[in-house]
């Protein structure tokens, strides 16, 4: 199996937790459906194109910074004493809140298409973006410091090999600020009884979205959500895991 694997850094970045208002947090590494929709958005793709992702980096610090929040009710009309902005009638209010951004991100993504024969559509829309890309907000921009073509396969953990650009020895973790989204329902190794870390924060990341209609002319969105433990996880020397050509282990959801 084929998948393309991208090198991306960012200066600053945020990846919006979905229940945060006041102050807007950030998952510490972009979730899955965030890396989606920025392929999707470079492909051209008018519709969900089934893949599997694996997400690991890491950030050096974070910081709060300030950004201008827009609030509206759906059918509020326009009131100069309470909306600062009129939209065709409705009304919108704006003011200043806070965000926390991670400083220095880098990240290493592997794409896994279902379809492998959209590998090269997808390599050559990564390696030549027809616009400079952004992952998480429309500011936070990515630069692709690599585009590579690489082969998947379980193998054996070498002495030396590498994850993540870190080199390992007998048992080790990846590094000290590295860590990925480890999928809890093991994929990543054939050895049941290392497959699960111990330690970690667990999340719930949303994937992919179905529309849903409750009638009256609602419909809301439906995601398809993985639990995952953020974790620099352990990975033991002469254990079989999945992994790349160039020696880093992969984590698919």
């Amino acid at each position: 199996m084929k998948a393309i694997k991208l090198k991306v850094y960012q200066q600053t970045a945020n990846y919006r937790i979905p229940i945060s208002y006041e102050f807007r947090e950030s998952y510490p590494l972009p979730p899955f459906s965030t890396v989606i929709g920025m392929i999707h958005y470079l492909c051209d793709f008018d519709s969900y194109h089934p893949m599997k992702v694996s997400v690991q980096g890491s950030h050096i610090s974070t910081t709060n910074d300030l950004y201008t929040r827009y609030e509206f009710n759906n059918g509020t009309k326009f009131d100069t004493r309470r909306h600062q902005l009129n939209a065709e009638g409705m009304g919108i209010s704006y003011g200043v809140a806070n965000i926390q951004l991670l400083i220095d991100v880098n990240l290493v993504l592997h794409i896994i298409p279902e379809n492998q024969d959209e590998i090269e559509i997808i390599y050559n829309a990564l390696k030549f973006p027809r616009e400079f890309p952004n992952l998480g907000r429309r500011e936070d921009l990515a630069v692709f410091e690599s585009v590579e073509i690489v082969e998947l396969g379980i193998n054996t953990l070498e002495k030396n090999g590498q994850i993540g650009n870190v080199i390992i020895s007998k048992e080790t973790s990846v590094g000290k600020n590295w860590a990925a989204y480890v999928p809890i329902k093991n994929t990543f190794c054939d050895d049941k009884q290392q497959a699960s870390p111990k330690t970690g924060t667990r999340y719930k990341i949303n994937k992919v979205y179905t529309l849903n209609n409750q009638g009256r002319g609602k419909i809301v969105r439906e995601w398809e959500k993985h639990e995952v433990l953020y974790t620099n996880f352990t990975f033991l020397k002469n254990r079989r895991y999945l992994m790349d050509s160039q020696g880093d282990i992969v984590f698919p959801v």
